[in-house]
């Protein structure tokens, strides 16, 4: 309970709590005017310098308007300068295209008069020349015709030759047939030019590999092995290479490549006491022994070094040539006692042979007097033949009486 000017009012009365409610928001208003005047001020105070920036840009806007006013009468200037120039330039170009299409119409009727009587001209000398030349044509097409004929029979040739050479491609494409074709190569070659004991094919050393040509030399320098396999695979790609990698990759694979062959024939091939100390490495192409000796010569050098010499068919034939050389000097050598016995037994018959000479001589000269005493006799036989043929017995020498056969016996 509460009392105000003598009255009584209980608090859970309706009418003090709505009293109270009344007083409550009328001091909430208050307090929430005071709170907007005081932020109005505090506005009002940093809305000044807005204000006048305001001012400012709207000053620089009205300036804006006046050059963009500007700015259109010059752009309407220009457009109207350009439009008066561009009317004249059309004007200027029209003219001139058409004094220049009179020229070019008076220019064409003059060349096609031209080209009237040059076709009439030509025209003519072509009518006599097809009329004089037609012999000529047909003694060209009867040449053509035999020329022809010999073609096909050069097309049938080269048809064949094409086809034994896409079969050497073959071969040289297939790596065990391209061994096989580089063996037999280097059999030719050694063949030709050494005798048949002075070398072996395929001869098996005592470390159990196979030399594809085994050279009997004799001790220095002692048997020297040949070998003919050598990998081609990265030459084709070295001849394929377009680009200057390619080109580098291909000279790469190329030089390891013969590094391990050269490895591979030093240490297969060299056995001291058993072979020679060297080996040779046939290339069966002169262009791959070409591009070694062009632009791979340290591969060459290391060749040298390795004891392994590089030779190609022309070379090789020259070296085996050497090589029989030698083996003629040595078994020349091997030979001497035999063959200084065989020179004093030559001798010996030498000295018999003119002995015989001598008697056979004798025996001529004794087979000349009998034929000569022969002759003799038979001139005689004759000469008495022809005198008993004419009955010429008074021309008989008396003398030669006893010699006369008597016609009859005598009587007693």
């Amino acid at each position: 309970m509460i009392e105000i000017a003598g009255n009584s009012y209980a608090l859970d009365d309706p009418l003090v709590i709505a009293t109270f409610a009344a007083v409550g928001a009328v001091l909430l208003i208050l307090l929430l005017l005071f709170l907007a005047l005081r932020a109005a001020n505090r506005s009002a105070r940093l809305a000044a310098p807005l204000s006048q920036q305001m001012a400012y840009l709207g000053q620089h806007v009205q300036q804006l308007g006046q050059g963009q006013e500007q700015l259109r009468g010059g752009l309407q200037h220009v457009s109207d300068t350009q439009a008066n120039a561009q009317v004249q330039m059309v004007q200027t170009v029209e003219a001139r295209l058409s004094s220049v299409q009179q020229q070019m119409n008076d220019r064409l009727a003059d060349n096609a008069m031209k080209s009237a009587r040059a076709l009439a001209e030509m025209q003519e000398r072509m009518k006599e020349s097809l009329h004089g030349s037609s012999k000529q044509t047909a003694t060209s097409l009867t040449q053509l015709q035999e020329r022809l004929a010999a073609i096909d029979k050069a097309q049938d040739n080269i048809t064949k030759l094409s086809g034994d050479v896409l079969s050497l491609q073959d071969i040289l494409s297939n790596k065990q047939t391209r061994g096989a074709f580089g063996e037999i190569q280097l059999n030719d070659i050694v063949s030709k030019a050494l005798p048949a004991d002075s070398y072996a094919l395929q001869h098996t050393l005592s470390n159990g590999k196979r030399a594809d040509c085994l050279i009997h030399l004799p001790n220095p320098p002692g048997p020297i092995v040949i070998d003919s396999k050598f990998p081609l695979e990265p030459y084709e790609a070295l001849r394929r290479a377009e680009t200057q990698g390619q080109l580098q990759e291909a000279a790469r694979m190329m030089k390891t490549a013969l590094r391990a062959h050269i490895k591979a024939i030093s240490e297969k091939y060299i056995i001291d006491g058993e072979t020679a100390d060297g080996a040779l490495m046939f290339l069966p192409s002169e262009a791959v022994y070409a591009e070694l000796h062009a632009n791979f010569a340290d591969i060459v050098r290391e060749g040298f070094a390795a004891r392994v010499w590089i030779v190609s068919p022309t070379t090789c034939m020259a070296t085996l040539n050497t090589m029989r050389a030698i083996l003629k000097d040595a078994r020349m050598r091997e030979q001497a006692g035999a063959i200084r016995k065989e020179l004093g037994m030559l001798h010996k018959d030498v000295e018999r042979l003119g002995d015989r000479v001598a008697n056979l001589d004798r025996h001529f000269g004794q087979a000349a007097k009998d034929i000569s005493d022969i002759k003799i006799s038979a001139e005689k036989a004759g000469r008495r033949a022809q005198r008993l043929d004419n009955f010429d017995f008074e021309e008989l020498a008396p003398d030669d009486g006893s010699n006369v056969v008597p016609l009859s016996k005598p009587e007693a």
